[in-house]
């Protein structure tokens, strides 16, 4: 269930990175992407801790790349379907960066980010997808105006910069069940 924009059962880790959104912009889309910090590596809390300024650039040779950067997402779903909420969903998460779908520049202001915990390489799990579905219909009765047609990947809506949700997310599977 949502409640006051947030998933009832998701463990709530509030972000610094994100802001209002702008007056009267429907919340119309979805974006799926996947993230592991270090790359390719599973559980932990690198993810949280990238989304609440908190990633030791010395942790991991990899963080000193990124731990500069100010992004979040609305929700995690890590490998065995936990879901975290990172930002209300009536906030505007920081999680696409320069983007643009069906002509719309700047998709932070009009979609809700969903990160699934995985890379580009290897497939995802059934309790990831389980969850994606389930949290997919409660998004969608909540906010009718996100249609299947208005559920996309970063590399959809970024494809000159990204390439999530890779192509080990199984799309067929996953829409098959949002029908």
């Amino acid at each position: 269930m949502i409640v006051d924009h947030c998933l009832s059962f998701a463990r709530q880790i509030p972000s610094p990175n994100c802001s209002e959104r702008p007056a009267g912009v429907p919340i119309d889309l979805l974006v799926i992407h996947n993230i592991s910090l270090p790359p390719g590596e599973y559980g932990g809390r690198y993810v949280d801790d990238l989304f609440c300024n908190r990633l030791n650039p010395r942790g991991h040779s990899y963080f000193a790349e990124i731990a500069h950067l100010r992004v979040s997402a609305h929700l995690l779903i890590d490998r065995h379907g936990g879901v975290t909420q990172y930002v209300p969903f009536n906030m505007r998460a920081w999680h696409a960066g320069a983007s643009c779908f069906c002509g719309r520049d700047n998709c932070n202001e009009y979609s809700i980010g969903i990160e699934l915990e995985g890379t580009d390489f290897e497939p995802f799990t059934a309790a990831q997808y389980d969850q994606l579905v389930r949290v997919t219909e409660l998004l969608r009765r909540a906010y009718p105006q996100i249609t299947p047609a208005r559920i996309v990947g970063h590399s959809d809506i970024a494809p000159d910069r990204k390439t999530d949700p890779g192509p080990c997310f199984d799309w067929q599977r996953y829409r098959s069940r949002c029908a």
